[in-house]
Parts: C-alpha cells; sequence; structure tokens
C-alpha cells in the first residue's frame, strides 16, 4: 500500500509514532476494518465512540496505521497539562473551551484545518458515554456542524474492546494485551441536511443519524443489539461533561 503524502511528509508525528505505537503494542492487538472507508488525501470528519480514556489512542495509532495524521478536537484543559499540552499543539491538534462562545474560535481552528486538507476527529459525544453499558449516549453537533460547514466527508467509526485495557473512569489494567477493534464506517450521505444546515433542529436529526449509526456498527463488533433510545444524561441526573460519578 502506498503511503499517503500526509504520513510521507516529516511532522511532529513521526517522533511521538516511535514511541506511542510500539507501546500501544504492549497493550492492544488492533484490528481494523473498513480502511478503505478513511480517505487516502483530502480532508474528512471521523466520529469515534467514546467509552474509555484510552480509546482516543487506540483511534490515533488506527489513523496513523492508515497513513493519515490523526488530528482531534480536544478538551482546552489538557492543553494545560506539562508535556501533554505541547505534544498537542505540536501536532496541531484542536482545543476545544466549554463556553459557548469561545467554541466558536475551535470551529474556525478545525475548519482551517480542513481547508489544509488535514482529517479532524471529533467525539460526538463530547465526553466519555455514560450509558451503563457503555453504548453511545445522546450526541452533540459538532462533529455534523463542521462537516457541513466545510462541505467534508462525515465518516462514523465503532470501536470496542478498549474498555478491557482501560475500564471507563478505572485502573489501568496491566500486564494485559486486548483484542480491539476499530472499524472505520462509509461516509455518511448528509445532502438532505445541506440546504438547512444552519437550523438546530437540523443538526440534531443529522446528530441523531450520526449516533445511530455508530451504534448500529457497534452492535455488530459487539454482537447484541443495540438500546432502542441513547441515554440522555440529563434524564438520569448526570453532568454532561466532567467525570462521572458513580
Amino acid at each position: 500500500m502506498t503511503a499517503s503524502p500526509e504520513k510521507s511528509r516529516p511532522s511532529a508525528f513521526w517522533p511521538l509514532a516511535a514511541i506511542i505505537v510500539p507501546l500501544t503494542g504492549l497493550f492492544a492487538r488492533i484490528e481494523i476494518r473498513g480502511a478503505e472507508n478513511l480517505p487516502k488525501e483530502g480532508a474528512y470528519v471521523l466520529a469515534p465512540n467514546h467509552n474509555s480514556e484510552f480509546d482516543p489512542v487506540i483511534v490515533a495509532v488506527a489513523v496513523w496505521r492508515l497513513g493519515r495524521a490523526p488530528r482531534f478536537m480536544a478538551k482546552e484543559s489538557l492543553f494545560r497539562v506539562p508535556v501533554l499540552g505541547a505534544a498537542l499543539k505540536a501536532t496541531g491538534m484542536v482545543p476545544v473551551p466549554r463556553s459557548s462562545t469561545s467554541a466558536n474560535q475551535s470551529m474556525k481552528a478545525a475548519e482551517q484545518i480542513a481547508r489544509d486538507g488535514r482529517g479532524v476527529i471529533v467525539y460526538a459525544e463530547g465526553t466519555l458515554t455514560r450509558d451503563p453499558d457503555l453504548w453511545p449516549m445522546r450526541g452533540k453537533t459538532g462533529a455534523v456542524r463542521l462537516a457541513l460547514a466545510a462541505d467534508l466527508p462525515l465518516i462514523p467509526l465503532a470501536q470496542w474492546g478498549v474498555q478491557q485495557i482501560l475500564p471507563r473512569y478505572g485502573k489501568l489494567r496491566f500486564p494485559r494485551r486486548s483484542h480491539v477493534i476499530v472499524e472505520f464506517g462509509p461516509a455518511m450521505d448528509v445532502a438532505d441536511y445541506r440546504a438547512t444546515a444552519t437550523q438546530p433542529a437540523t443538526l440534531t436529526r443529522a446528530t441523531d443519524a450520526l449516533m445511530a449509526r455508530i451504534s448500529e456498527m457497534l452492535s455488530g463488533l459487539r454482537g447484541l443489539p443495540a438500546p432502542p433510545e441513547r441515554w440522555n444524561p440529563s434524564q438520569h441526573g448526570q453532568n454532561e461533561t466532567g467525570r462521572l460519578e458513580s
């Protein structure tokens, strides 16, 4: 397989990958499905489910293995962590503030990445799922907004197995090398949403369709039916951001 132009160019990702990829291999045997659905070049929005603090590493390694440089929209507080913050900035990650006024700046930064022909990974749930059985919960509109605003392919991603390595808000289980499946789905058809792409109702419908697709893919990975309704934290007295308290 020919390397993509993005990965063939030297960048800050290379020294990080030289460390992170082998280390990740100590914890996970990553099986990639649907590799043909991730564009070899050009911009895209990738929307994974989120059930472990470790799954961004798995997603990043999978994307890197397919020849693309993984760039996330990540919460702003991570950029203030020593060493990690410097690595995030060096690799062009996009900080996401909690305040809605500053969030527009994040969207503009992500759109600039798109104009440069690079991909952006956006967790549509906005945080680790609150669903007790780790199914995708109600999504937020960021991934859909970016895909519609910049006219980008919106690619759903389902991953499963990472929770065996690091349970949600739990402790790292080591030594353990778990089988992790990462499946890239075909880009969603969002043509029906373009005419009213800035309307909240449209963004909500498109996000619901995205989360339904991710849930369907995850159902296939788990061999279990997804719940008929997605978990809504506000209906269960849970905060939608921050650590989930039991």
